[in-house]
């Protein structure tokens, strides 16, 4: 169903809209978007999953529709539900963190795509702003405390 006003899909059951976002490290860096469409402002590449797919699938299509990169590596970080986090809907994100090669190129409903540094970030949209932050606190933590096991041991 739609909004006869603005197009807009009206979910009539008033359930949470699931998304992903997706951390892109690269040498350097996070990969940000700059958003062509609103609300405007930089932030994490991501959207909303596809019918039939799987958040892992959505999480890689995602990152290469709006960065061009093939990302590898990929693996749940949290999930983000506070229903103010988007302005346009209620939306549940489960965010990723992967690795990938190459310089960004933007596509999609991106503008713009580069890599930013902890300090170098620019005013993020959503709450991309806390994710990110609860990213590189997570960084800090562990290279304090890296794991006594080796990956797989």
């Amino acid at each position: 169903m739609r909004c006869s006003k603005c197009g807009q899909e009206i979910n009539p059951y008033r359930n949470p809209v699931p998304t992903v976002d997706i951390i892109i490290e690269t040498a350097g860096g996070i990969v940000l978007i700059k958003r062509k469409n609103p609300p405007p402002g930089w932030a994490l590449p991501g959207g909303f999953v596809d019918y039939g797919e799987t958040l892992e699938q959505a999480a890689a299509r995602e990152a290469l529709e709006e960065t061009g990169l093939v990302v590898q590596q990929l693996h749940q970080f949290h999930t983000y539900s506070d229903p103010a986090r988007d302005p346009r809907r209620h939306t549940v994100s489960t965010v990723f963190i992967a690795t990938a090669v190459g310089a960004p190129r933007p596509g999609d409903d991106a503008a713009e795509a580069e890599i930013f540094s902890a300090e170098t970030l620019p005013p993020l949209a959503f709450d991309h702003k806390k994710i990110v932050d609860d990213y590189f606190a997570a960084q800090r933590t562990a290279q304090r405390n890296p794991s006594p096991h080796p990956a797989g041991g």
